[in-house]
This record gives C-alpha cells, structure tokens and sequence, in this order.
C-alpha cells in the first residue's frame, strides 16, 4: 500500500523531514545540512510536495545519484495529497499577459530584440540570474563596449553569389562559426531545459556544449541528441577528484567530442543583481557537496562544490583521465594561451 498525503505530512520538521517529488517520497532529514541551497529552502516544504520549485533547477536524476536509496520511500498517492491553492500576484497576472502577447520567433531581428523580449516574459529571479554580471558588472559593460569597437573592412569586387559560412571546430564540421555554449538551469528559460537546444544544435548543424550545471541531467542531453550529432562537456571541477573522474568519464563514454574545463571562475562571481532578486528557492545538488548560504544568489547557491584549489599541475591528470580533447575555457591573457598550448 502506498503512502498518503496524510503520512507525508507528519514529518514536516528539521528533526524529520520528508517531502514529495515526482510523486514519490524522500526523507532529506540528514541531507538538510549537506544541501548546496541550505536547508531553509528544503524545510519550506517539509511534509508537502516540493516537485513544482525542485523542477526547474534539478536534474531529474539528482535524487537517484545522491540520496541514499534507504531514503526513497517510495510512491505516494497524490490524490490524497492537499493541493496548495496559489493566489496568483498582479505581477504575475501581467507577465503571463506578456508572455500570451509574445512575439514570434520570425520578429526577433537581432540580439537587442531577444534580450527586450526575455526580460518582460521571464521571472524576475531568472531575469536577474541570466542577465547580471559580476559585482557592479563594469566587465561586463566593458566587453559590451568593446565589441561595439570592432569595425569591418570590406573588400570590394569579391565574388560572393555563393556563400559557404561552415568550418570546422575540433575536427567537426557545422554550417555556422559559433557554438551553442554551456548555461547553467536551462529550465529558467523553458519548461523543456537544454533538450530544446539540443534539438536546435541539431537542425542547424551546430555543436552543443553541456553545461555541468545543467536543469536536465546530462544523460537526458545525451539522449535527445540524434544520429552523429557532436557535443561537447563543459566541466566545473569538484572538490572531489573522483566524482570529477567519474563525470569526465562518464562524458567520455556516452560520445562527448571535448572536454572544455572552466578556469576562470574558482570563486563565481559576486552577482549583486543575482544577489538582490533573493533568488531563495534555488539549490542545485548535481555534483553534491558542502551547504552554502544561498541568499548570495542562485550563481553561489549552485556552485559551492566548484575547488579554488584548480591549477597548472591538475592539467596531466585530467589528461591521464580521458582521451578527448582539453580545452581551457576563460583563459584571459596571451601568456596563458601559450602554456596551455
């Protein structure tokens, strides 16, 4: 016999605390102090069901992986389960309005046109998250600016009635100069998370890196890939060698192309705009870890288990890991460039 609602809900306290997710029960009772979130978030929905605010930021394998399986409780029976009527703000009412009122793909012209319309459809706390840079974001003005300062200088008298805009990137060939990068809880932007730039990557021939901080669990990436499509692993290195061993591997064995390992950000950066959205619901546990205060923002929230320890030296390990190829991604100076090359 399954669980009810009614079972579920005496056990809504830091002592013993079991929520819902997907329709099944966990007890996180001893998680709660290990939770990369904090345990504040988790404890709102203790003896309730968490599923609708765990969607969206966890991969839905994060349960299975990181939760002792003595903890799964098992199904519950929702129809016994009290559904929470939600009285829906103003300000919500009006962005649904905008989201209802939303422009079609076709009349999105250029960047400016996608970042106008993402802001006033998005939530607030994903807006903040996507959009902010570090601190009072002068870097990210800066690189703004400076991209605004490259000027073209077109030959004339070219022949140019056929047009061939493809390449290749690590040996790969794809239509177009530019890749799909790796941004993390894909589910903020849609319902679907990375799988739908999966599927775009795939029709328009061009290489997807997997972020590691992924809203879909990296296999569901994998699989909604079709036929020879390439991708690539943007990898945050652990704490852990041996969790970063076996996500490197792993990658490996499912066809990841490259292994791109981020060196520029030991410390995520200090997101005030993050950081004043009160982004508290967030809590990803894909790779595990040490709590973090999570009233820093979701970048912090989600990313306590990244080493500040990384340098040169960690360099042959990971090459006496995996035969793909490495990549450094972020590096910043010439000197830089030379020795990894």
């Amino acid at each position: 016999m399954g669980l009810t609602g009614q079972d579920i809900a005496k056990h809504n306290s830091r002592e013993s605390c079991w929520v819902i997710v997907h329709g099944k029960a966990y007890d996180v009772t001893e998680f709660l102090p290990e939770h990369p979130g904090g345990p504040k978030i988790i404890l709102k929905y203790a003896g309730r069901d968490a599923t609708e605010e765990y969607e969206p930021i966890h991969p839905p394998d994060t349960l299975d992986k990181y939760l002792d399986k003595s903890k799964h409780l098992g199904e519950v029976d929702m129809s016994t389960v009290e559904k929470e009527e939600k009285e829906e703000s103003p300000e919500e009412a009006e962005r649904q309005d905008r989201i209802a009122r939303m422009p079609i793909l076709e009349q999105c012209y250029n960047l400016m046109d996608f970042e106008a319309v993402a802001r006033s459809v998005m939530k607030k706390t994903a807006w903040a998250y996507y959009s902010s840079g570090a601190d009072d974001e002068i870097t990210m003005r800066e690189n703004h600016s400076a991209f605004h300062k490259i000027w073209f200088r077109p030959r004339v008298l070219v022949d140019v009635e056929k047009i061939d805009f493809s390449t290749t990137m690590l040996g790969t060939k794809v239509d177009i100069p530019f890749y799909v990068t790796a941004t993390a809880l894909g589910k903020l932007g849609h319902p679907e998370g990375e799988v739908v730039l999966t599927r775009a990557a795939k029709k328009h021939n061009v290489v997807q890196m997997i972020p590691t901080l992924a809203s879909c669990s990296f296999d569901e990436i994998m699989d909604a890939a079709e036929g020879d499509q390439v991708q690539w692993m943007q990898l945050y290195v652990n704490k852990d060698r041996e969790i970063t061993k076996k996500i490197v591997q792993h990658a490996e064995s499912r066809g990841c192309k490259g292994l791109f390992i981020t060196v520029d950000a030991p410390q995520l950066g200090r997101r005030e705009k993050d950081m004043r959205s009160k982004f508290t619901d967030v809590g990803s546990n894909v790779q595990g870890g040490a709590a973090t205060d999570n009233s820093q923002g979701a970048a912090r929230a989600i990313s306590s288990f990244i080493d500040p320890g990384l340098s040169w030296k960690d360099i042959p390990w990971f090459q006496s890991i995996t035969k793909m190829p490495i990549i450094l991604k972020g590096v910043q100076r010439v000197e830089d460039v030379i020795r990894a090359v």
